[in-house]
């Protein structure tokens, strides 16, 4: 636990400055399904990542699925991403879920080798070690509920649907639902959607607390991702270290029991005193001013 723990004060160097870009493979021949996209001015420190797969409503295919771990291998690895927000650019979607269409021309072993490969997607946005948030202005079904779930926070359009809908396509959730559904809304009512699969709006949800937010939609179809920018707007003034790791002592404790939870706590905190930001802090109070932290 202690050297799991320790790699979060490591802060490896920015692989390079980002622009809009493709994360397809060189050479592919096919348009990119995602897009990553660095903000700049006073939301620099936010970065986006677009998936765009209008033909098949942001469906988790093989392609998608592939762009969004490399994404996510080169992302994790950048100090300068302080929030990552992951939204649509498919109007009415933010992903139907899996590709049931490519998935039927799987066979079995195929099938099982794939579910591993988003489940480990969804582990890996679990595991980013900024805040991530999802933007949802469309439908979120199943797999693309369970990417949601998979994120820190979650934004939806009150008139956004969503479900863990699995069951009444004769499968059952695979990518996580079934883990984090009951970790974040209990148990019984877990149960109660995933067994019926019923679809909620973004109201309901956020009644439910599936979602922080639920705003009203607006005429352009994105009121989700601009609440989702604003929540991100919140997190940057903060100092990144200490939020990275109340991320890893709240992840790590709610696994545990509270005893050892604190203790992970414990070793977190130890983590972020000798951090220029934590003195930085310290001053700024003492001096009335606002902090000026730098991720060190």
């Amino acid at each position: 636990m202690l050297r799991a723990l320790t790699s979060v004060r490591r802060l490896p160097r920015p692989w390079r400055s980002l622009q809009t870009r493709s994360c397809a493979s060189d050479g592919a021949a096919a348009d990119p399904e995602i897009q990553v996209r660095a903000l700049a001015g006073p939301d620099q420190g936010i970065t986006e990542i677009l998936m765009n797969r209008p033909s098949a409503r942001n469906a988790l295919g093989n392609v998608l699925v592939r762009e969004l771990l490399e994404a996510l291998a080169q992302l994790r690895e950048d100090q300068q991403v302080r929030v990552l927000l992951f939204r649509s650019g498919v109007k009415g979607v933010f992903c139907a879920g899996a590709d049931l269409k490519e998935r039927e021309q799987m066979s079995e072993a195929e099938v099982g080798i794939f579910v591993q490969r988003l489940r480990g997607l969804m582990n890996e946005i679990a595991a980013f070690p900024a805040p991530t948030i999802a933007a949802m202005d469309g439908f979120a079904l199943g797999g693309g509920l369970e990417l949601a779930l998979a994120c820190d926070l979650r934004v939806a359009a009150s008139s956004a649907v969503m479900g863990l809908i699995e069951t009444t396509r004769g499968l059952l959730p695979g990518a996580g639902g079934t883990q984090r559904l009951p970790r974040c809304l209990g148990v019984g009512l877990a149960k109660e959607l995933i067994f019926t699969g019923r679809r909620l709006s973004g109201a309901q949800a956020q009644d439910l607390g599936l979602v922080n937010h639920a705003v009203p939609q607006n005429e352009e179809g994105n009121a989700a991702y601009h609440r989702a920018r604003a929540l991100a707007q919140e997190i940057l003034p903060q100092a990144p270290i200490a939020v990275r790791l109340s991320k890893v002592a709240i992840d790590r404790g709610m696994e545990v029991d509270i005893t050892s939870g604190m203790a992970i706590e414990g070793i977190c905190y130890a983590q972020n005193i000798p951090t220029q930001d934590r003195l930085e802090g310290m001053a700024a109070f003492r001096e009335k001013r606002l902090p000026r932290f730098v991720g060190k």
